[in-house]
């Protein structure tokens, strides 16, 4: 089974600062890793593949520091890795990303299924997965907590949608974005890391997936989505106050305030 997982190195959500002025995260503000749920995607495709046998393969977009992401990737289990890097591929919004994923998928050739992790720490969106799908024209599940079967032709997954379960059956190939309930990713050894240090990790460009894609729909240019204004919402504590008087004049102050904040017309 050829199975491909996306990765995405992200900056340290804690110790990240905002740049409000340009509308985005500075990334330069604090160090990079991997984000948490794109370890869960691999742990679940490396439990496949111990299962039925096949290739895992991690794909990430980004600059060219985001090698550490995919080397830890290796080093986690995945088979092989491959960078898409390029400056045109910059400023992308979630479509624009999804586009450029689905394009590198398909310069690979045939592939069974594709796992994500549910979201990113940076974004919080949880676009990119289906977007994914779409583009290649496949089903998919989202927040998928649990893979109960591959079979030929098939994954059985269980996927959390608010307070239910939906026990889905996929014909593959598909793709599936998991929670970070499906499993606890596993520590890389010393030896692990030594070797995925050894391995090597192709980067595509723009001019890579040019002929696969239309290049307009790449980046900035094929993002529609635009930040005009970014900004810190106020946030109010409670207020209270002591009303006396009367039992009606208590009352109708209460109705007054009330009709003030327009809560009674």
């Amino acid at each position: 089974m050829n199975i491909i997982v996306l990765i995405k190195q992200v900056p340290e959500i804690e110790k990240v600062r905002f740049d409000y002025e340009k509308g985005r995260l500075d990334r330069s503000s604090a160090g990079a890793v991997t984000n948490p749920f794109d370890l869960n995607a691999l742990e679940a495709a490396v439990q496949i593949r111990e299962r039925v046998g096949g290739v895992v393969t991690a794909i990430s977009m980004g600059p060219m520091q985001a090698i550490e992401s995919l080397r830890d990737a290796l080093a986690r289990g995945a088979d092989r890795a491959i960078l898409l890097s390029d400056e045109r591929f910059a400023g992308a919004d979630t479509l624009a990303t999804a586009y450029t994923l689905a394009a590198a998928i398909k310069r690979l050739g045939k592939f069974d299924l594709v796992i994500c992790g549910e979201k990113t720490v940076d974004g919080d969106t949880a676009q990119v997965g289906p977007e994914v799908a779409e583009f290649l024209g496949i089903p998919h599940a989202a927040y998928v907590e649990e893979i109960l079967d591959v079979e030929k032709g098939w994954i059985i997954v269980r996927a959390r949608m608010e307070r239910s379960y939906y026990l889905m059956r996929l014909r593959l190939p598909a793709l599936i974005t998991v929670t970070k309930d499906i499993n606890n990713p596993r520590l890389p050894s010393l030896k692990d890391k030594l070797r995925a240090m050894r391995m090597p990790i192709p980067v595509w460009n723009y001019t890579d997936l040019s002929e696969i894609a239309d290049p307009k729909y790449f980046g900035l240019n094929g993002s529609p989505t635009r930040v005009i204004k970014v900004y810190t919402p106020i946030s109010e504590k409670r207020k209270g106050q002591m009303i006396s008087g009367s039992p009606k004049e208590v009352s109708q102050r209460i109705l007054q305030i009330l009709r003030e904040n327009k809560i009674l017309a």
